[in-house]
């Protein structure tokens, strides 16, 4: 076991939940660290809530793994599937939660994170913010929330990189995977592209164990292959 720490933000997802268990049960870390609003107070769009959170995290040992596992498709908001449903409210709620809020986190840990040795901070992100990759349209605000946070990936890595060498700054698309995020657009996917929670956070795992620095910046799906910007 190393004297790092691991952090887990959205542990309470399905997502979240499976890679903190994983983490737990693989023992690499002293301390793993399971962040959310319902369960700690670890609030996206409060960031007294995210700088507090960091504070109790320098206290201990260095975060090795941080992996922001977040996000919002729909909820008061269903994804529009034409223009003419685009909404101020809701693009700027997709922007806060998925792009705003894991910048903060990234602001507040990564100068947590070693500065000598091999550190990964990871965001969720998905394979519709791609804008090389868009070929269908719709779903604006997550699509542009999720491009959003992929550019600001490639801006954290950059900035990072001048100061931690070994350190690593990546997005992850972790596929279609059965939570309350994708349950009610799940019915038009094939049954062995819909994941569970802990196929997909052992998946993303092994794809963070497999980068180096000549990835950071960039975005990689759960097998490992890298999604254009």
């Amino acid at each position: 076991m190393s004297e790092t720490s691991a952090v887990v933000i959205g542990a309470s997802g399905g997502i979240g939940s499976a890679l903190v268990r994983q983490l737990e049960a693989a023992g690499h870390h002293a301390v793993v660290h399971a962040l959310s609003r319902s369960g700690t107070g670890l609030d996206l769009e409060d960031e007294a809530s995210i700088a507090a959170a960091a504070a109790r995290i320098a206290e201990g040992p260095p975060p090795a793994l941080v992996i922001v596992a977040t996000g919002v498709l729909h909820g008061d908001h269903q994804p529009e599937r034409a223009y003419r449903m685009l909404t101020a409210e809701h693009l700027m709620r997709d922007y806060r939660l998925n792009a705003v809020g894991p910048a903060l986190v990234a602001k507040h840990i990564l100068p947590l994170m070693p500065r000598q040795d091999r550190g990964v901070f990871a965001a969720l992100s998905a394979r519709v913010g791609s804008i090389g990759d868009n070929r269908l349209g719709g779903w604006h605000a997550y699509r542009a929330s999720k491009a959003a946070l992929n550019m600001l990936i490639r801006n954290l890595a950059i900035e990072h990189g001048r100061t931690h060498k070994a350190g690593i700054v990546v997005g992850l698309h972790p596929g279609t995977v059965a939570t309350d995020l994708s349950a009610p657009f799940q019915a038009g996917v094939a049954p062995e592209k819909l994941f569970t929670p802990e196929h997909s956070a052992s998946a993303l795992l092994s794809v963070v164990e497999g980068l180096t620095p000549g990835d950071s910046g960039g975005v990689f799906a759960w097998d490992g292959q890298r999604i254009p910007a």
